[in-house]
């Protein structure tokens, strides 16, 4: 048993428990950059949010109060909710912010604005490894995310506040992919509108071609304030996740020649791949080896149908990670799902499946890239006496 203080002087006993997460995942954060240059308080100072937002990610990539070291408090001001939801949603932007960041400059990858030409409009983005589309000697990892107001680079905003970057924030995976010799593209399936209220922020992208890094901090005062409602406009190749996945799909995934492509999607982002499954059946069974689902939504029936060659694709080259009290990695099929091998996440948690089952998810794709390749070798000719017998 142990004691903790928690709330004052209100002592509670609580069990201890087992650490849900992988040890290489709680270690101290070597890829974290601890320097001013690239710190989050940065960010917040360049916002009207100082004394509101006084946090900073520690040498564990937890979001902590710089004074109390206490993580992020939402009732920041007492008994009066949307103040403080406007708060959280004013922190989840500017993480936003130095996430995009922390992609550019720790993880090395580069931006790209799409459509390219439309320079002068309101455009979606997403982020690829120099040699992406260039090295025909790695394989290319694609991630999507799950459906919601985070952007690209995380998992999941909720868990990036509440556990830190190592288990929200996709870096862990990228930094994993590109240690292990992939190619990295990570898409931004949630960037589909931009909103009317931010005037400034958008005034300024729509009449110079900027890169978001460099933009000056959104107004704040777009996310204190309370006019309704809220005006959007579509961004042009991403209206929806569908859109903006098809169209990176054609311009550049699509484009790479002999490169292995291995998807990890999580949560809508499944039932996303399984759109451009249908979109682009051919395409997507001959360049795709392998594609981890992580909590997927997506439903075989509705969107697959009884198309034979789909189905006895993806039972070849799906696995699915499910939340579960099961530990990682085992089976974990359920009755309505059992279109391909379904096992443990080792969390019963959506938001934290993705960190807990990424070893497991690489040590997939290694073997099923092995595969891949004894069964492209085994197609090799082989010359015998008896085959060039003249008869």
């Amino acid at each position: 048993m142990e004691m903790e203080l928690r709330d004052g002087n209100i002592k509670k006993k609580s069990v201890s428990r087992p650490n849900p997460f992988p040890s290489k995942l709680t270690a101290s954060i070597k890829w974290l950059p601890m320097t001013q240059e690239l710190s989050f308080q940065k960010f917040i100072e360049q916002s009207d949010l100082l004394e509101e937002l006084k946090y900073e990610f520690n040498e564990k990539a937890e979001l902590r109060h710089i004074e109390t070291q206490r993580p992020f408090v939402f009732n920041y001001y007492k008994n009066v909710p949307e103040r403080n939801s406007r708060r959280y949603q004013a922190l989840g932007h500017l993480l936003e912010q130095y996430i995009y960041e922390l992609l550019e400059k720790v993880c090395k990858l580069q931006k790209v604005y799409i459509p390219p030409e439309a320079d002068k409009e309101p455009r979606s983005f997403f982020f690829m490894s120099e040699k992406a589309l260039t090295n025909r000697h790695s394989a290319l990892l694609v991630l999507l995310q799950d459906h919601g107001v985070f952007r690209a680079g995380q998992w999941s905003q909720q868990a990036i506040i509440q556990h830190g970057l190592q288990h929200g924030s996709q870096i862990p995976c990228i930094q994993m992919a590109l240690q292990a010799h992939y190619d990295v593209i990570v898409l931004n399936p949630n960037d589909n509108f931009v909103d009317l209220k931010k005037g400034k922020e958008w005034k300024s992208l729509s009449t110079q071609n900027i890169e978001s890094s460099s933009l000056k901090m959104v107004q704040t005062e777009s996310f204190l304030s309370l006019q309704q409602p809220v005006q959007c406009i579509p961004k042009r190749c991403s209206n929806t996740p569908e859109e903006h996945v098809a169209h990176i799909w054609d311009y550049f995934v699509s484009k790479t020649e002999g490169k292995d492509v291995a998807f990890i999607v999580h949560g809508y982002g499944g039932l996303v791949f399984m759109d451009l499954l249908v979109r682009r059946k051919w395409e997507v069974m001959s360049k795709v080896y392998a594609v981890a689902l992580i909590d997927s939504q997506h439903h075989v029936g509705h969107q697959l149908g009884s198309d034979v060659q789909l189905l006895a694709w993806i039972k070849h080259h799906c696995r699915e990670w499910v939340t579960s009290p099961k530990p990682l990695n085992k089976p974990a099929a359920t009755v309505l799902k059992k279109e391909f091998p379904m096992v443990s996440a080792g969390t019963e948690k959506h938001d934290l499946a993705p960190s807990s089952s990424l070893q497991s998810i690489f040590k997939y794709f290694k073997k099923a890239l092995k595969a891949k390749t004894n069964i492209n070798s085994s197609y090799v000719p082989i010359v015998t006496r008896s085959s060039t017998k003249i008869k």
